[in-house]
């Protein structure tokens, strides 16, 4: 464990080990006398850190022959824009509010003057919970979810059925489950959660999708450009895809994504059993069916601000940082991303039970 643990939704913790092997070769890249941040992208030093990355995730998450991996810039925020400009084909577009990133993705389609549906939504709940009974229509250009939502702590358990191409935002939970890519068309996600440090973008998109863009789409919000050339088109961000491969490397090593979505249920139990056997005292946003393995996003009785404060500072003490709230909700939330291990839950967990007695 690190002296801190860090409970940050995002940039979060990294592994350890990918922390330590990054440091191991920062000053010299396995005898090539630079740093791997010094390399040219069309150096045959970096190409091979890039293409194993690749590799790594088509591995890691069985995706299918007919589906390209890309590393693209701007955050998954850029994604709302480059999504509808890639795929819309005049026709409407779908989408499911969970949360503030699906109002966003939203908000962009509607700032391009392109016909949307909200075809279900929580937000009238506080987006307490993930909406049953989806139902996409047919005639969707493509339907749209983001999987876990960082700031209210719901997760889809599975994605809903779509006729239409489905789109997933999976920015917070990519790489903690495996993907039904019998339901999805284009998967996108930050890598700064589960993947690595911010500032790479990763899209696992079908490759019949990248034929939809206009040709009045710039070339450098074109899916197709970034395919065709293996995504360097441009400068990638060469060091964050360096780490992101170290993390790849590290995620094999736990057993793949399939062990490490057990540790993770394994994590999120201890916390969520000591919120619900708190008798109270401490209270859950999201409702049991939605839960988030991710993000435990909860509130003191009666939302009592002068306790908050005083866990928070109880917890700085012990050196957990970033449990503070979204401002949007406020209350606490604890993210616990594949990096986190179990020992750190267990010690938040221990001291909530102590506050709690105290305190009542």
């Amino acid at each position: 464990m690190q002296s801190a643990i860090n409970f940050g939704a995002g940039p979060s913790m990294i592994p350890q080990e990918v922390l330590k092997e990054a440091q191991t070769h920062l000053l010299d890249f396995h005898g090539h006398g630079l740093s791997i941040m010094e390399a040219s992208h069309r150096s045959s030093m970096y190409e091979e850190v890039h293409n194993r990355a690749i590799e790594d995730i088509k591995t890691l998450l069985h995706v299918p022959e007919d589906y390209d991996v890309l590393f693209l810039q701007g955050g998954a925020s850029l994604q709302f824009a480059m999504v509808p400009l890639n795929l819309s084909q005049g026709g409407v577009i779908e989408f499911v509010d969970t949360g503030t990133w699906s109002s966003k993705a939203i908000k962009e389609a509607k700032i391009m003057g392109l016909n949307t549906r909200v075809v279900a939504s929580s937000k009238e709940s506080g987006y307490t919970h993930i909406p049953e009974n989806i139902a996409f229509s047919d005639e969707a250009d493509y339907a749209y979810i983001t999987s876990n939502n960082t700031i209210y702590g719901t997760q889809y358990k599975t994605f809903p059925d779509a006729t239409a191409p489905l789109v997933v935002d999976a920015s917070s939970d990519i790489f903690s489950y495996p993907i039904d890519w019998n339901k999805t068309s284009l998967l996108f996600a930050g890598a700064q959660k589960n993947a690595g440090p911010s500032g790479v973008t990763i899209v696992i998109i079908k490759r019949n999708l990248l034929e939809r863009v206009n040709e009045t789409v710039p070339t450098m919000l074109r899916y197709q450009t970034h395919a065709e050339a293996n995504s360097l088109y441009n400068t990638p961000p060469t060091f964050g895809i360096y780490l992101l491969g170290l993390t790849m490397k590290w995620i094999k090593a736990q057993g793949g994504v399939e062990a490490v979505r057990q540790y993770n249920e394994e994590k999120a139990a201890l916390l969520y059993n000591a919120i619900d056997a708190s008798e109270g005292f401490y209270v859950g946003h999201a409702l049991p069916g939605s839960r988030s393995l991710m993000n435990v996003s909860f509130n003191i009785k009666d939302k009592d601000k002068t306790l908050e404060a005083a866990l928070l500072d109880l917890a700085q003490k012990e050196q957990m940082v970033g449990l503070k709230g979204h401002r949007s909700v406020g209350g606490l939330r604890a993210s616990i991303y594949n990096a986190m291990r179990k020992e750190g839950v267990q010690a938040l967990v221990d001291l909530m039970h102590s506050f709690a007695k105290t305190h009542r």
